[in-house]
């Protein structure tokens, strides 16, 4: 299994990272893990086949995680050479129909007809889904961010992906996420400027110790956080496990030996 980190920020306009979008390669799975704006343009200098993807989960309905949705079926429909075939599955919370139809009255049509199938799942947090066609297992997890928002950890050939999505500190998140190879988890805000709804370098290296992954990937650190001090600020704060701070063009292999850096890929 390979992922990538396809935007490692917010919302705030930076140079070099956009808004919240992982994906995943295992087998003929493509998976997009939000999809937040910038994340079909850097899939594409990355090199990454987005024509193929397979499957779109989605955490919450913020802009930062879902402003490329449109944009994204617009270039499924328009942009695949010889037309797209293949059916595309997006998961997300409840709303997810709401939403579509919204972009759809914005949009035109191509919102909820594309041109090829279009399965839409809303997954309520804390079910469980399975494709039994190609082994994807996805498991969720309610969080505090907003309403119907959720954490979700995927499984294919016995690797495991974690992402917080937006969060805020919850004890649940550490069990749930016991087992992942990778943990892609939000550090949004400083320490003594938190919130119920982000997660503090505090709150991460609790969860994180709790849930002990092979590798934690801190992404969407609002300024004044650098991401290259959210390493040592966890320590400080109690977290020994590896760390990597989250770039766009990050790229992880999962093996059966854990989770390493495939390489970065520099903007």
């Amino acid at each position: 299994m390979r992922v990538w980190v396809v935007g490692s920020g917010t919302l705030i306009p930076q140079p070099h990272r956009g808004s919240p979008a992982h994906w995943v390669e295992a087998g003929t799975l493509r998976v997009l893990m939000d999809c937040g704006a910038g994340a079909l343009r850097t899939l594409a200098r990355l090199g990454l086949g987005w024509q193929g993807l397979s499957h779109l989960i989605l955490t919450h309905f913020h802009t930062d995680h879902v402003g490329e949705l449109a944009a994204l079926l617009f270039a499924l429909k328009n942009g695949v050479v010889g037309g797209r075939r293949a059916p595309l599955t997006i998961l997300g919370p409840t709303g997810l129909n709401a939403h579509l139809v919204a972009l759809a009255q914005a949009h035109g049509d191509h919102i909820r007809d594309p041109g090829f199938p279009l399965v839409v799942q809303e997954v309520q947090p804390g079910e469980s889904w399975l494709s039994e066609a190609d082994g994807l297992q996805l498991r969720t997890l309610s969080t505090r961010h907003s309403l119907n928002s959720m954490a979700v950890r995927l499984e294919v050939e016995g690797q495991c992906v974690g992402y917080t999505g937006d969060a805020g500190p919850r004890p649940e998140l550490g069990p749930f996420f016991r087992g992942c190879n990778l943990l892609i988890s939000e550090c949004s805000h400083p320490d003594g400027k938190g919130m119920e709804t982000h997660l503090t370098p505090g709150d991460l290296a609790g969860m994180a110790t709790e849930a002990a992954p092979d590798l934690l990937i801190p992404v969407h650190c609002y300024p004044p956080l650098e991401p290259a001090d959210v390493p040592g600020l966890l320590e400080k704060a109690g977290y020994s496990g590896r760390v990597v701070p989250g770039s766009d063009g990050l790229g992880i292999v999962l093996e059966k030996g854990g989770a390493e850096v495939l390489e970065v890929r520099a903007f």
